[in-house]
């Protein structure tokens, strides 16, 4: 089930949005950096273009904790738009029979170039209410955080 919950955070990267955007669409680099603490990442498929979708599995890394969703879980993202260095949108569905883990949440991704590099914020809309904003703001941090360290 969904509710009206949006999370939002934002970190200015040192690298150019040209550089984000194509990490943002690298299958072989979103496991790097995308993977919640504690996890690993794989892609399964990847088809990067508006209607196209993705899964990656997760799985808790070496010494790392069970997810929200249980020790495995498989994330569905659809694309709902590409825009070239400035925005992606993604619908995203966690495969989990949690309840309050379903829905489908909107994640925008927006690439806004400034002095030092490129400010780039994170919007979750229709967040599902198993994510509080506390605990989903920080697991979008430390993906910024992630990003950050893969490009700069």
């Amino acid at each position: 089930m969904n509710v009206s919950a949006t999370h939002k955070t934002s970190r200015v990267i040192l690298a150019t949005p040209r550089a984000i955007f194509r990490t943002l669409l690298d299958p072989e680099t979103i496991p790097a950096w995308r993977a919640p603490k504690g996890m690993s990442a794989r892609i399964e498929h990847f088809d990067p273009r508006p209607g196209g979708t993705y899964r990656m599995a997760l799985h808790p890394s070496a010494g790392g904790t069970e997810s929200k969703s249980g020790d495995d879980t498989n994330i569905d993202v659809e694309f709902v738009e590409i825009l070239a260095e400035e925005r992606i949108i993604e619908r995203v569905r966690f495969d989990t029979a949690d309840p309050r883990l379903q829905g489908t949440m909107t994640l925008t991704t927006l690439l806004e170039p400034v002095k030092d590099g490129t400010k780039v914020t994170l919007t979750a809309d229709d967040v599902p209410q198993g994510f509080s904003e506390a605990d989903h703001e920080e697991g979008m941090a430390l993906t910024l955080r992630n990003l950050a360290n893969f490009v700069e």
